[in-house]
């Protein structure tokens, strides 16, 4: 019976060297000659960023025609987009660093993947939150939505946190029905809410609530009438239920962390910022319009923590100007060669083969003189 024994190698430090250079060099050619892959449906996404693009060209106009005031300090893209510090109507605390990155016509492009991951289809209906925190987001909304030919049930906020629509002779409905009296879009709110705490602007001076009452007169606005939040969460659901069944919507949008739509902050980890399309079981927290349509297994689309969202996208971080047109993972992705990759790799194999193969022989040849 034969024994079995170790026995070492026979090939010179050469031999692994070449091999190792080999590889290497393999592996570089990989990464380096990488493609840009054009995602699906890039000319949807184009267009709704381009309508983006747009609307936000067309509120500059419009306050430069008024004489509004940009601050390129707070604005330095100057889409007028941007609000004050502190206002009257101001609501709540918010951050300068997400309200700049919003502004970019690529959020357009970004919904518009988010609705069609969804499986949301043209002529379908959507639901929809809109908060005056983040104007730039809603017009992303609705050219996303104008692109899908889509039909939408919206209740929006009047009051706006820091830096948002926060001017009182320029609130957020005021964008929106001069965007709606343009051309531009199609769609204008169902309903509107105070916004701000509980919903009902809470806290705010006389001078706050005269400013919104003068805005709710001024533009003829549908308000909601709830003086609570359980009364409030009610009347958003029968006001979404007026039009269809809201088991029939396909999906639910949010911008913003308005408190009856998202909930209270018990409820932040409830859902991810961007497409969530399953509902973990939460008991924490008080009952949200999200909380609601997940339930029923609607797809959320939730645009909150705006910095993440533009990092996992690729987009720009507080843009000096407004981004091209295009940029971003959704359109173009670098992805490797897969011939490529597969020629390295079969290079390597028939390297390794006529080493071995060339070992069997010598072995053999070995054998046989002894």
């Amino acid at each position: 019976m034969k024994g079995m024994y170790w026995k070492s190698s026979n090939k010179s430090v050469l031999y692994y060297l070449a091999l190792a250079v080999v590889s290497i060099f393999g592996m570089y050619l990989v990464e380096y000659f990488r493609y840009e892959k054009v995602q699906e449906y890039y000319s949807e996404k184009i267009e709704a960023a381009k309508l983006t693009a747009k609307a936000f060209q067309e509120i500059k106009r419009y306050k430069e025609s008024k004489n509004i005031k940009i601050d390129l300090d707070s604005d330095p893209s100057g889409s007028g987009l941007i609000g004050e510090f502190f206002t009257p109507v101001t609501s709540n605390l918010g951050s300068l660093k997400a309200k700049q990155s919003s502004i970019n016509p690529n959020f357009g492009a970004l919904v518009l993947e988010y609705l069609i991951q969804a499986g949301v289809k043209k002529g379908d209906a959507v639901a929809v939150s809109l908060s005056g925190s983040f104007p730039a987001l809603n017009i992303a909304v609705y050219s996303a939505a104008k692109v899908l030919e889509l039909k939408l049930v919206i209740i929006s906020s009047l009051t706006s946190s820091q830096w948002g629509a926060n001017d009182p002779e320029f609130l957020w409905p005021d964008m929106e029905i001069f965007l709606y009296t343009q051309g531009i879009f199609p769609y204008k709110s169902s309903g509107y809410s105070w916004g701000g705490i509980e919903d009902q602007a809470f806290g705010m001076s006389k001078e706050a609530s005269k400013n919104l009452q003068n805005s709710a007169s001024k533009n003829s606005l549908p308000m909601l009438h709830s003086k609570n939040y359980s009364d409030s969460l009610e009347e958003r659901i029968g006001l979404y239920s007026s039009v269809i069944p809201y088991s029939e919507y396909k999906a639910y949008i949010n911008v913003g962390g308005g408190t009856v739509s998202v909930g209270t902050k018990k409820n932040s980890g409830e859902f991810s910022p961007g497409l969530n399309l399953k509902h973990p079981i939460v008991h924490d927290g008080r009952d949200s319009v999200m909380r609601r349509f997940a339930n029923l297994g609607i797809p959320i689309i939730h645009l909150v923590r705006v910095e993440e969202l533009a990092t996992q996208n690729g987009f720009t971080i507080q843009p000096k100007k407004l981004p091209e047109i295009g940029e971003g993972k959704i359109f173009k992705r670098s992805e490797y060669d897969p011939r490529l990759a597969a020629a390295v790799l079969a290079g390597i194999l028939v390297l390794l083969y006529i080493f071995f193969k060339r070992d069997h022989f010598i072995e053999e040849d070995r054998d046989e003189s002894l």
